[in-house]
């Protein structure tokens, strides 16, 4: 059962919204701070008190102003919380959409849920909430489609050879002469032709733009 949350939001505004969804789950009077060591801080009073949250709620970025901050980011302070409270619930709450960053979070700092702030955020953050209630972690739509497009294709070092110089504006032939260049086989025009065909099809996409513009945005190259 979740009851006591602690919010860790630089934004008034979205702290707020976060409050308002936490209030129609039944969650009232949320702690919330606007700066990562104050989190960290009101977190170590909790556990020595034995009156310890049940939840945090974290952004990743947070802006610099004119306080010095020993935390600087949400993932700092994950990191710290989870030395000062292991079994402590964290649910980050970003605009981060890069799945490495992302997974990162799930597999090296054992994060529960991660909603991206978009259009329907609050539904969201509902949905996310009532699955880590039940130990059920919660992953974004878009994260679990990557996860689909992995196992539909897992990149080798030479299909990232291959679209990294695509991506630098290196036309297929100057690909190939690249390869020869470096002794990397299969180094022919029709080799990586059908490679890049092999690819796209794998991952159903149709031009080498879309290819190309997935393997960025997933983090890829």
């Amino acid at each position: 059962m979740i009851e006591k949350v602690l919010i860790a939001e630089d934004h008034e505004s979205a702290n707020i919204s976060v409050q308002k969804t936490l209030g129609e789950l039944g969650i009232t009077n949320p702690d919330y701070v606007y700066y990562c060591d104050d989190a960290i801080m009101k977190i170590k009073k909790a556990v020595a008190a034995g009156n310890s949250y049940d939840l945090l709620i974290t952004d990743l970025h947070f802006e610099k102003d004119h306080r010095e901050q020993l935390l600087n980011t949400g993932e700092e302070l994950i990191e710290a919380v989870r030395k000062v409270q292991p079994g402590i619930k964290i649910l980050v709450f970003s605009a981060e959409t890069k799945p490495v960053l992302i997974n990162n979070l799930f597999q090296l700092h054992h994060i529960d849920a991660y909603v991206r702030k978009a259009r329907g955020d609050a539904h969201e953050l509902m949905k996310a909430i009532n699955s880590i209630t039940i130990n059920q972690p919660y992953k974004p739509a878009f994260l679990l489609e990557q996860v689909r497009l992995k196992k539909a294709h897992d990149f080798t070092q030479y299909d990232i050879t291959i679209l990294s110089l695509m991506v630098a504006g290196k036309k297929q032939q100057e690909v190939s002469a690249h390869l020869k260049q470096n002794n990397i086989n299969p180094s022919g025009l029709s080799s990586i032709e059908k490679r890049l065909k092999y690819i796209k099809e794998a991952l159903r996409f149709t031009t080498n733009e879309q290819l190309i513009a997935h393997c960025v945005k997933m983090g890829i190259l």
